[in-house]
């Protein structure tokens, strides 16, 4: 019932910057929280950032102070902010909709943290 367009990514040096975007369709009535994922490879998929629907916000620990979630209800699109990039960084990323008894992914896209 709610479709999850990612676009963004790419590759970039360490210490630059990239924006990631997700436009949601479909029945996204008050959703408990959004929020971006990451998954490197051999790894489990971690939170990156989550906000629920007061704009209260989550970050990991490993990129507090240097990604931003924000949000645009006008446009039912999600951000996601990254600055000051490391190569640890390096992951496939997907956005998230959560609901109480669902939940529903972006396709995903690849950020690249490389010399």
């Amino acid at each position: 019932q709610v479709q999850l367009v990612q676009s963004g990514g790419g590759s970039v040096q360490p210490g630059g910057s990239l924006g990631l975007s997700c436009a949601a369709s479909g029945n996204i009535f008050r959703p408990h929280g959004m929020g971006w994922y990451r998954q490197a490879p051999g790894k489990q998929r971690e939170l990156v950032a989550r906000m629920g629907n007061s704009r209260n916000t989550d970050y990991a620990d490993s990129v507090k102070g240097r990604f931003t979630i924000s949000r645009d209800n006008a446009k039912n699109t999600v951000y996601l902010q990254m600055n000051n990039l490391k190569p640890e960084d390096t992951a496939v990323y997907y956005c998230n909709y959560g609901y109480f008894q669902s939940e529903y992914w972006g396709q995903g896209t690849l950020v690249t943290v490389s010399e």
